[in-house]
């Protein structure tokens, strides 16, 4: 398997939900083995936990198996058939799919990733995964290697757009990202589907959790050159980092050199142009496509 981040390709919570997981993860099947355990508990068929869920008994059953990631509707309605325990709404809240070769540490960084209170993005090859148009991210995914089929085309695809949502419902979730102007330069299809891409961007930045600054190609040598970052707080004020390369990925935990990463971003902050200056920019390379 290849182990692509999030402004390259896939991220394991990123597929689509109405999707079979094509490999389940831990977490989906204990969480299926708790529904199926507090569904024969209340002494409910598939079929009549299936009507009071409002999706079919083979949906049931593909969610206690392991195969489905559970709508937010599924979780609630499921408390409510079951007596409202608090189990389905806890154990949800650790769901993360799994795929073959995914290392502990992405799943990791994926399960914090849903619950963060603050994103700070730093990128320098593409558009960030949470920032793409849906044409930008098409065209990421169909340069993949190795090539995926045109199924697991359209369900990446949709999941991209399903992930973005993090930014509309979250909004009280600080996103930041500098990304480095040369990334929206780059052409990925037509001018029409430039212009679509910094709108999409431009439309998405403009809500007031999130910033995205440019550091512009005239920028001299800055804080971050050593390659693309995440960062992200927990609600606990746990400071966590990520970082990849090709066919890898490592979660950052040790906390001087998460300290590190955050005094690196932190100072590119100060290097890259505010976020007025970066809106005008992107409006003025809107209008040159």
């Amino acid at each position: 398997m290849t182990i692509v981040g999030e402004g390259a390709g896939v991220l394991p919570e990123g597929e689509g939900d109405g999707e079979r997981e094509p490999h389940p993860s831990d977490s989906l099947r204990t969480f299926g083995a708790v529904v199926q355990a507090l569904r024969e508990h209340a002494g409910l068929s598939r079929v009549e936990f299936g009507e009071k869920v409002r999706f079919s008994k083979h949906t049931v059953e593909s969610v206690e198996l392991g195969r489905r990631m559970p709508d937010e509707s599924f979780v609630e309605l499921g408390e409510e058939a079951t007596g409202n325990t608090g189990a389905l709404r806890k154990s949800a809240r650790y769901l993360s799919r799994g795929e073959v070769g995914l290392a502990a540490w992405f799943r990791e960084w994926a399960r914090l990733e849903r619950t963060a209170v603050s994103l700070c993005t730093y990128e320098c090859r593409l558009v960030p995964g949470l920032l793409q148009s849906e044409a930008y991210a098409r065209a990421v995914f169909e340069g993949t290697i190795p090539v995926v089929t045109d199924e697991r085309l359209e369900a990446l695809s949709a999941a991209r757009a399903e992930r973005q949502r993090m930014l509309v419902e979250r909004p009280t979730t600080l996103f930041s990202f500098i990304v480095e102007e040369h990334v929206f330069r780059r052409r990925f299809g037509g001018a029409e589907a430039m212009r679509g891409m910094l709108d999409h961007v431009l439309e998405l930045t403009s809500r007031r959790n999130v910033t995205l600054q440019v550091v512009p190609l005239d920028s001299a040598l800055h804080a971050c050159l050593d390659g693309p970052v995440r960062l992200l707080e927990t609600p606990e004020r746990r400071r966590v980092g990520y970082a990849e390369g090709q066919q890898s990925g490592r979660l950052i935990s040790d906390a001087n050199e998460v300290s590190l990463l955050h005094q690196r971003y932190d100072t590119l902050r100060s290097q890259a142009l505010n976020p007025q200056e970066t809106r005008a920019l992107l409006e003025r390379l809107r209008g040159e496509r």
